[in-house]
């Protein structure tokens, strides 16, 4: 099957530990829905950064030699990761480029970028910023974080979505139901706030939430008969509802945008918190508009 047909699970690598950890849950997952695995390792283009600073050829060299054993320690981990669970198409790229200008634009063709939760090392951080919140924010394709030691609970098949009734949240329920079945997960799908105007009651409140979290769920209890629904309206934090809820769960999964009012699940302050906080893999989903 073509990449084009059955796009690849894109994952980003420095060599380091968390990078490691984000690659052999991407290989995982690739496995699990019959893709190919892309490892892309960057070699940031020589960069301005003032008078007298400068990056040699001789540096350029170290850096490409680092990025060949990277990918080459990354695409082992892949293979090992998998040994048992099936076959996999594993292909590795060095791109001299800054990480994450390739990886947005690479995400255009894929059906899942993954990064860990840290890596590419303090320097490079402090100059880019935060590659995974980049990534979260930008990216044209869902976007997985994966902690550097996850904490599954072998009993707890679960993935955990948050919903707010937005067009990204829809797409987080759809990518949630669709792990959950490959997983043979239960689903528990949750709404929380924590603000609402003082003169509506609190149980006129509940009520909308109930019903927004029923409209977004509607016709996948048909489509996706064998996944078991758990509905949860929560008055909290969200971020703290979503953290507790997905400690020790298979994935988490939230959208990248809402709206007002129960727009708690966005990329906004709430999935940031969930972003580097979490023990669970988090899927970060944008609307397909």
């Amino acid at each position: 099957m073509s990449a084009s047909i059955n796009p690849p699970v894109l994952v980003g690598t420095d060599g380091s530990d968390p990078a490691l950890a984000a690659v052999r849950w991407a290989a995982g997952e690739a496995v699990m829905h019959r893709a190919p695995l892309t490892i892309l390792h960057c070699i940031g283009a020589p960069v301005d950064f003032g008078p007298g600073i400068a990056f040699s050829r001789f540096d350029y060299e170290v850096y490409r030699q680092a990025g060949i054993a990277a990918l080459e320690q990354s695409r082992a981990a892949a293979a090992e990761a998998i040994r048992s669970a099936g076959e996999l198409e594993i292909t590795t790229e060095l791109i001299e480029a800054p990480p994450i200008p390739v990886l947005r634009d690479r995400s255009k063709d894929a059906r899942l970028l993954v990064v860990g939760t840290q890596g590419l090392g303090a320097f490079r951080r402090a100059l880019l910023g935060s590659v995974s919140t980049a990534l979260a924010r930008h990216a044209e394709c869902p976007v997985a974080i994966v902690p550097e030691s996850p904490k599954y609970d072998s009993r707890d098949q679960r993935v955990v979505v948050g919903v707010d009734g937005s067009a990204c949240s829809a797409r987080a329920i759809e990518i949630a139901f669709d792990e959950a079945t490959f997983r043979g997960a239960a689903l528990t799908a949750v709404l929380a706030w924590t603000e609402f105007p003082p003169y509506i009651p609190r149980e006129d409140m509940r009520q909308e939430a109930e019903a927004i979290l029923a409209e977004s769920l509607a016709g996948y209890g048909e489509r996706y008969p064998e996944v078991a629904v758990r509905r949860m309206v929560a008055t909290d934090r969200p971020a703290k509802v979503l953290l507790e809820l997905g400690s020790g769960a298979q994935l988490i999964v939230v959208g990248s945008h809402g709206r007002g009012g129960f727009a708690g699940m966005t990329l906004g302050s709430v999935s940031q918190a969930v972003l580097h906080a979490t023990t669970a893999p988090l899927i970060i989903a944008r609307s397909h508009a």
